[in-house]
């Protein structure tokens, strides 16, 4: 059986990651494991004009720091230890993962398909392809992404 004793959980501040994290937690309650949550400040490609490259607009770090700061674990109880880091997203969390000794990745994914996945690349499949520790995926459910409604609300409202 696989022993879970540290769950790491990169986010984009997406609604995928935000569906994600839920499932962290709960997986971080019932196996007693302590969550880390991980934002990955990317680096731009600048744009190329006809009078040369125009300077890449960064991620405001104190930003990225106080959204990370403002998610918080489903129940309370629940230790969260907050990083953020720059560099390629794939590579950060899994050698981010191998270091703190992560047993398992929780992550969202947007589930884009051919011409978006091709250009956009896919973090989440990279990482599932190339991490020591076991990974899950989470997309959103569809209700959600395209009522906004979550299940129990179209059920209350049904």
């Amino acid at each position: 059986m696989l022993r879970i004793r540290t769950i790491l959980h990169p986010t984009d501040f997406s609604a995928s990651a935000e569906y994600a994290w839920q499932v962290a937690c709960s997986l971080a309650r019932e196996y007693g494991a302590r969550l880390i949550l991980l934002h990955v400040r990317t680096h731009p490609i600048p744009p190329m004009g006809e009078f040369g490259m125009l300077p890449p607009e960064a991620e405001n770090l104190d930003r990225a720091e106080s959204q990370l700061e403002a998610i918080e674990p489903t129940t309370p109880s629940l230790k969260v230890n907050r990083f953020v880091v720059e560099g390629e997203g794939a590579a950060e969390i899994i050698d981010f993962a191998k270091k703190h000794d992560c047993d398992l990745i929780v992550m969202g994914t947007h589930g884009r398909k051919g011409l978006g996945r091709l250009f956009m690349g896919s973090i989440a499949e990279e990482v599932v392809r190339k991490s020591e520790c076991a990974v899950l995926t989470m997309k959103q459910p569809m209700d959600e992404i395209e009522t906004g409604f979550t299940t129990e609300a179209v059920e209350i409202a049904g």
